[in-house]
């Protein structure tokens, strides 16, 4: 997977006593009993010729459904880059919005299921999405995204 490279968006919006996050839940079989670091920010890869916010707008509208929140591409926020362990780089930028997890309606992707059994079956990209306090958030994203989720606490104040 080096060399690879993903885009994504970490919305936030304010709440009572600190802000929270938007992460989503990968499907499929793979991550199916996994919760804790299991997490991510709504992203996918971009292709050479797709800029990277192009990409992480894009893949926030796939992954959450045509609930997602409409975004000013220029209001974005800057959050940098971190490499995951499998050297995928992920890009990020944050921005404020609400989304209602209820109306989650990720596009599809197939594999075969079970493996070897010629039988292809389709799961959602994103089975789950959930806001969550920074605290929290650190324990259900990804290690390495987890950068994501404090770059955006500094940014804020």
């Amino acid at each position: 997977m080096a060399g690879k490279r993903s885009a994504g968006i970490l919305l936030f919006r304010s709440s009572a006593s600190e802000p929270e996050v938007l992460l989503v839940h990968p499907g499929g079989p793979f991550w199916a009993r996994r919760d804790l670091g299991a997490w991510t920010i709504p992203k996918g890869e971009h292709e050479a010729d797709e800029s990277a916010r192009d990409c992480a707008l894009r893949e926030l509208r796939e992954e959450l459904g045509a609930a997602a929140p409409t975004l000013d591409p220029e209001a974005l926020i800057d959050l940098g880059s971190v490499r995951q362990k499998s050297g995928k780089v992920v890009e990020a930028w944050a921005a404020a919005g609400d989304f209602d997890p209820a109306r989650l309606d990720s596009n599809t992707f197939s594999i075969e299921w079970p493996p070897r059994s010629g039988t292809q079956r389709e799961f959602p990209e994103v089975d789950r999405a959930e806001w969550f306090g920074p605290g929290p958030a650190r324990d259900k994203i990804l290690a390495a995204q987890a950068d994501f989720v404090e770059r955006l606490l500094r940014h804020l104040g």
